[in-house]
């Protein structure tokens, strides 16, 4: 049914279609090897430490949504994550290194943020206490999170001068919340090191050489305290944007296998507050820029700490709690997508969204906790997007994003397609390397007999094996309500995302369509398309 369905929607669709442009464009796959590798559980959502008084451009998007206030008994939050099954949740922020453990003999008194002039990000130093630690934790537990704790690194150092500080971290504090922790068999994936403190830092800042010392007697601490554990977590570090020489001197000072996997955070598109948002999303050579800093760090991982894996530790877009009604709308989905498969395929394992709750750029909202658009693509991508990437070849324009990875938890590939173009619709020809010789063909056609032989031409089966399994592809459509870009509702295949009654997640249904027929992507949108019987070895 699902072939004649959207047949029938491209051929009523034909009068708007031809007042557009139409493109043909080819895209090969060859899956005979993998060009990069991402963790089982790639998306990973923040939960940060901003509370309800912070505020920027005149809005305070923070509500309740902090560490230490969030309510973890709302049903909805604890469906939205047990959506994932696993989903990980990296809990650090700006005042992360502000941050004291009221537990053992503390050095200066515990007290909640509260806001102070002079204070790093104009707040003072906060407090978690044990009773709420247990509280997280239960509720951790309870939902299966994998969970990435963000340390103070800035405990006993002291301020050099404006914005550096020096001397020897303490590791006091931080050993009596491991101890504790590991006293009530609290499960903690990863201790991550200090928050944005590498080069020039972000409110403060520490030098290579200190930070990568105090990462092996951080390392020694872990390696005392878990020495009896069957399960010992990693070491991740700096959480910090980066830079290319302070991130090499790091792994040369911290030496091999301190470091599990190395940190860097990603807000490329600006201010909060910058009225060319939306523009930037849509543009694909600003989407591109960041591909550099991708590939500076996995080249300083092969040359320096092989040992390690690349993480984003934290990306919102746009900073300064993201820009409203941009961040938490459609649109972000082009750029947060775009993100997840160009990150993918410079070895990223993980790919942390700021954040699950909080701000503009929040997965979900900060009061109701309801979905928004970002929270359903990324449920997609973790449901569908396996480990293995592998390598495409297009001839489309650049308007046309496409990745592709082995498909999760069965054979065959998925396909993302991302159309930034509000006025081209893409007839794709999905191809396999294995099968054909790659060749530029893309042209604009324009006219009824035109586009019919388009269409004709574009089908083409993908694998070898036509009789081995299901001869259809699964595709699921993600556009806005009404073809608002800045809509809060995403529709899936047409209908709209929303919970059920009863509060449940939706359930996220393709329509399958002959594998031969034409695949269509109309402007603006996006799209996963999963080829169970494409013959691709390296996803075996």
């Amino acid at each position: 049914m699902g072939f004649y369905l959207n047949l029938f929607l491209i051929l009523v669709s034909i009068p708007a279609i031809l007042a557009q442009e139409i493109r043909v464009a080819k895209i090969v796959v060859d899956g005979t090897a993998t060009v990069a590798e991402t963790d089982e559980n790639f998306i990973c959502a923040t939960l940060d430490w901003w509370p309800p008084t912070k505020c920027d451009y005149n809005q305070c998007p923070w509500g309740n949504a902090s560490v230490t206030k969030l309510d973890l008994s709302h049903p909805i939050l604890a469906k939205a994550i047990q959506a994932f099954k696993h989903m990980r949740i990296r809990i650090g922020g700006s005042l992360q290194d502000q941050v004291l453990y009221n537990i053992g003999n503390l050095k200066s008194p515990c007290h909640p943020f509260q806001k102070m002039k002079d204070g790093l990000f104009g707040f003072s130093k906060g407090c978690l206490y044990m009773r709420r630690w247990d509280e997280l934790n239960l509720f951790f537990a309870k939902t299966g999170a994998i969970v990435t704790f963000g340390l103070n690194a800035l405990y006993g150092r002291h301020k050099i001068k404006r914005g550096v500080w020096g001397g020897d971290w303490d590791p006091s504090n931080t050993k009596d919340l491991m101890a504790y922790t590991i006293s009530k068999g609290y499960q903690i994936d990863s201790w991550e090191f200090g928050n944005e403190l590498s080069g020039s830092g972000v409110g403060a800042s520490v030098g290579a050489e200190q930070y990568g010392k105090d990462l092996i007697k951080l390392k020694d601490v872990m390696n005392e305290l878990y020495k009896n554990s069957t399960l010992k977590p990693s070491l991740v570090a700096p959480g910090g944007f980066f830079e290319l020489e302070w991130y090499a001197k790091l792994l040369k000072v911290s030496g091999p296998r301190v470091i599990n996997a190395m940190t860097h955070h990603i807000y490329n598109l600006g201010a909060g507050v910058d009225p060319s948002l939306e523009s930037k999303i849509l543009d694909p050579s600003h989407l591109s820029k960041i591909s550099e800093t991708f590939n500076n760090l996995q080249q300083i991982l092969q040359r320096h700490g092989p040992w390690a894996s690349a993480w984003v530790g934290e990306s919102g877009g746009a900073y300064n709690s993201g820009g409203h009604h941009v961040s938490d709308t459609f649109v972000n989905s082009f750029w947060y997508l775009d993100q997840l498969g160009m990150a993918s395929k410079y070895n990223t394992t993980v790919y942390c969204r700021q954040s699950l709750v909080g701000g503009n750029y929040g997965l979900l909202n900060t009061s109701t906790f309801v979905p928004r658009p970002d929270y359903y693509s990324a449920l997609l991508w973790h449901r569908l997007m396996g480990k293995g990437v592998l390598a495409v070849d297009t001839d489309a324009s650049s308007y046309l994003r496409s990745y592709a990875h082995c498909s999760k938890g069965r054979a065959g590939i998925t396909l993302l397609l991302i159309n930034l173009s509000n006025q081209t619709d893409f007839i794709v020809k999905v191809e396999n390397r294995m099968n054909v010789n790659f060749h530029a063909n893309g042209k604009t056609t324009q006219g009824e007999g035109s586009l019919m032989h388009n269409i004709k031409r574009t089908v083409s089966w993908v694998g070898r094996k036509a009789s081995d399994g299901p001869l259809y592809r699964e595709e699921y459509h993600l556009t806005p309500k009404d073809g608002y870009t800045r809509s809060e509702i995403s529709l899936l295949n047409g209908i709209p995302l929303k919970l059920t009654d009863e509060g449940e997640i939706p359930s996220l249904d393709p329509v399958h369509n002959g594998v031969n027929s034409p695949l269509y992507i109309a402007p603006l949108s996006l799209a996963f398309v999963v080829f169970p019987n494409f013959d691709a070895p390296a996803c075996v």
